[in-house]
């Protein structure tokens, strides 16, 4: 199989760009590090092209192996004809492979084999030559042997009915052509399986065709019969089968026809029927989860890329009824400066000494803010926080986080390790605060599907879940770069080229031999070889070095095209560290982007990168996004009214719509329809979580906690 050729084709690239990518992905090196240092190479493709055609590319080699692997296993039986290897090589799918190879694959037990053990295979090879006035009952009398357990001629027709049966089984064209006809005509259907309430009762009287039927319901149907609440089936036209069956098989219309036809209906029936509807609904399973996973991943990005609150003391509550609200107090770079528990839903005078206590962390500390998480009885909590905030002359702002994942956290070994004398709880406390410092640095320390910003994801097949969220996750940190003098193991090992033994000596260098003075001291770290180095040396920052690169986004394989550049422009290093080279890139122009690159021995890609990183040392890609929106004050949902206009954030996007926080404790939804008046497939079309929109309320609903929203009409900032 040409695999460069096909992953050319699937995603409409240049040949030369696959086979540099795939060269660059079989030399070890990490698609961060493809994406940002190798772009001439690839034609600057971005990280999520990079991991989709490492992802084919994989599966194509695996399809590859497989092809072998039944070639070699076909051939060894002596059965390979010519006609059958052009099939094996044309297969493009490992459905197709496999259905080719169904005939051939050692098999258990089964009713044809025991009739082929008792000698039947001839009269059933005689019957589907369907000849012209042969009975197959004529047939069957020499194949009586009561010595092998045939003893009529109704038992040596049966048995070779079950061969035949079993032949149009294994036909690779029918199975074809029924798993596509089953997949455009097909009907899902559910009813309920036991009589009472569920939150899957929307299915108890369902049904849809299974090529419209949207990846949200398809989960549901799946969990809410995993959990017994439905009886899911396909349902499918017999004829429209049949007649493929019989256009296939029948090659004449006679005695032997007409047993080949009654053989092809238990076929159906017994055979093809039950498998192809087990293939038609792990396929739509499969679609569902690859679509779902998608919107996780797509949920992700903005959420660990969330702007960070810098240079803030901020206060985290960890909010609860029975044991109180945590709380921990941390300075601008997340070390602890205060913790302890207040109780703000018990008693009125609990509440007050709460007050007391909080009013005095942020006298003490000069905090900044106060981040709040979701969970449970966060409602109370941030009614108790604007009320304090009215109470003070600081100006402090509030704002409600995501909490998801805390508690995994929390209870950790890593988290243990980090504060060995908290308790779990106020281990939520300081990741809650942290959340708002610097999202990426303190999620990274979380299992990302565990952060919640999906939908079913704990249904989802986990090798597939975890390799795309890690791919987001690394891809978000290596954007974002790491203080070598500062990050932590999690933050390190998510960069390029380190593991979590290397992001440990790491670690462990800084902690005894002090903090790093360069990047090129990262080679003297234990286990960190050239390779290594070269992965990651880019991604990490140390802004303590006498040389200002070792601060940027520059790979010390081109600090040598960064000084000449300078040069070129009338510029030094002192002029980058010192922030005065406003004119650089008029200057770039001026002499021609092209030219500069010939005469550095460049390409133009990795000459404008270079230019960005001196233009702007230590530079954080968040920050040029907008930032978080902060509150000092709170509604109450019966406080919401139709056609009210209030800012929120969005916190979850998924297939049917987006819930967006305004303030309320209860998230609204803006289905998909209400998003925009422009059509789209998909509400992550429009919306990204962590957007700040502006919302007009369309339903309130107290009893069920339900609040519609809309964007449609609705001014937005920006």
């Amino acid at each position: 199989m040409d695999i460069i050729g096909s992953i050319t084709d699937q995603f409409k690239l240049n040949r030369w760009q696959v086979e540099n990518t795939v060269n660059l992905i079989d030399e070890g090196n990490t698609i961060p590090f493809i994406a940002r240092y190798r772009k001439e190479a690839h034609g600057t493709l971005d990280d999520q092209t990079l991991r989709e055609i490492s992802e084919r590319l994989t599966y194509l080699r695996n399809l590859d192996k497989r092809r072998e692997e039944i070639t070699a296993s076909i051939t060894e039986q002596e059965k390979m004809t010519d006609e059958l290897a052009v099939a094996i090589d044309k297969a493009a799918t490992l459905a197709e492979l496999e259905d080719i190879y169904r005939p051939y694959k050692p098999k258990r037990k089964t009713r044809a084999s025991v009739a082929k053990e008792k000698g039947l295979e001839p009269l059933a090879k005689a019957i589907m030559e369907q000849k012209n006035g042969v009975d197959p009952a004529a047939l069957a009398p020499e194949y009586i042997d009561p010595e092998k357990g045939v003893e009529t001629v109704e038992d040596a027709l049966s048995g070779a009915s079950d061969i035949i049966a079993e032949d149009i089984s294994d036909n690779a064209d029918i199975r074809r052509k029924l798993r596509n006809l089953f997949m455009k005509l097909g009907v899902i259907t559910a009813k309920k399986a036991k009589d009472e309430d569920s939150v899957y009762a929307n299915y108890y009287e369902f049904s849809e065709r299974a090529e419209k039927l949207a990846g949200h319901k398809i989960l549901a149907i799946d969990r809410g019969e995993r959990e017994g609440f439905l009886k899911v089936s396909v349902v499918f036209e017999r004829e429209k089968a049949m007649d493929i069956i019989a256009k296939t098989v029948i090659t004449g219309s006679n005695k032997c026809a007409d047993f080949v036809i009654a053989a092809g209906e238990d076929a159906y029936d017994r055979l093809i029927f039950p498998s192809v509807e087990r293939e038609l609904r792990s396929t739509l399973t499969e679609r569902a989860a690859t679509a779902a996973i998608k919107v996780f991943a797509q949920n992700l990005k903005p959420l660990l890329m969330a702007p960070p609150v810098k240079n803030k003391v901020a206060i985290g509550l960890d909010p609860g009824y029975r044991t109180g609200c945590k709380v921990a107090c941390v300075d601008e770079t997340g070390r602890v400066l205060d913790t302890g528990v207040i109780y703000v839903t018990h008693s009125e005078k609990q509440k007050q000494d709460a007050k007391v206590f909080i009013k005095q962390l942020i006298a003490k500390h000069n905090v900044d803010i106060i981040s709040i998480g979701n969970g449970t009885a966060s409602k109370e909590t941030e009614m108790f926080a604007a009320e304090l905030i009215k109470e003070i002359p600081q100006k402090v702002s509030y704002m409600v986080v995501s909490e998801a994942g805390a508690s995994v956290y929390s209870a950790s070994k890593l988290a243990a390790e980090e504060f060995p004398q908290f308790d779990v709880s106020l281990r939520s406390a300081v990741s809650i605060a942290r959340r708002l410092q610097d999202p990426l640095a303190e999620l990274v320390k979380i299992e990302p599907k565990a952060i919640g910003v999906g939908q079913y994801q704990h249904d989802m097949p986990k090798k597939e879940l975890e390799e795309a969220l890690d791919g987001v996750v690394e891809d978000c940190v290596n954007s974002v770069g790491a203080d070598l003098n500062t990050a932590s193991p999690s933050l390190l090992s998510r960069i390029a080229g380190i593991n979590g033994t290397i992001a440990k000596n790491i670690v462990l260098y800084r902690e005894e031999n002090g903090a790093f003075s360069s990047r090129a001291e990262l080679k003297k770290v234990p286990k960190l070889g050239p390779k290594a180095f070269e992965q990651c040396a880019g991604f990490l920052r140390v802004a303590e070095s006498k040389n200002v690169l070792d601060n940027t986004g520059v790979h010390p394989e081109s600090y040598d095209i960064a000084k000449n550049l300078l040069m070129l422009c009338g510029y030094d290093l002192k002029d980058v560290k010192a922030g005065n080279i406003p004119e650089l890139h008029e200057r770039i122009e001026k002499l021609g982007i092209s030219e500069i690159a010939k005469r550095l021995e460049t390409g133009e890609p990795t000459l404008l990168d270079i230019e960005k990183e001196l233009s702007k040392p230590g530079r954080d890609p968040r920050d040029e996004l907008p930032p978080p929106l902060l509150r000092s004050d709170v509604l109450e949902m019966k406080d919401l009214k139709p056609g009210m206009d209030i800012k929120g954030t969005v916190r979850n996007v998924i297939d049917f719509g987006a819930f967006v926080d305004i303030g309320v404790h209860q998230d609204g939804l803006v289905h998909i329809s209400q998003i925009t008046d422009k059509y789209i497939k998909h509400p992550s079309e429009a919306l990204s979580v962590g957007d700040v929109v502006t919302v007009r309320v369309m339903e309130v609903d107290l009893q069920k906690k339900r609040i519609a929203l809309t964007m449609k009409g609705v001014p937005q900032e920006g």
